[in-house]
């Protein structure tokens, strides 16, 4: 591939051209996404990491490395962290896409 012409797959997204991504850039984008939206949700309740893993039943370095997009939790340590995180987890994943909100509970 000549460099003059190598361009992102943003770049080429956003030209209109068809994306293809590698199912390991997929994963790390989920991953990359669940971390911020835990680490959002918990700046947002005031909770430091330990306050969040005692609430999860997890260890600080576990919520370190899942904010950090190094990791992806099983199913029954997201049920538990929706719940520490006193919201709803939403996640949508799509072939090249992915988005993780949290809801929170009404007061």
């Amino acid at each position: 591939m000549i460099h003059s012409t190598w361009r992102t797959r943003r770049a080429r997204q956003l030209a209109g051209e068809t994306v293809e991504y590698d199912q390991e850039y997929v994963d790390a984008r989920l991953a990359g996404d669940l971390g911020q939206a835990v680490y959002d949700r918990r700046i947002e309740l005031g909770l430091s990491q330990a306050e969040l893993a005692e609430r999860a039943g997890m260890t600080q370095s576990q919520v370190s490395r899942m904010e950090g997009g190094d990791t992806v939790p099983a199913f029954p340590l997201l049920r538990r962290l929706a719940k520490a995180l006193d919201g709803t987890l939403n996640l949508a994943i799509d072939a090249g896409d992915s988005r993780v909100t949290f809801t929170p509970h009404a007061a």
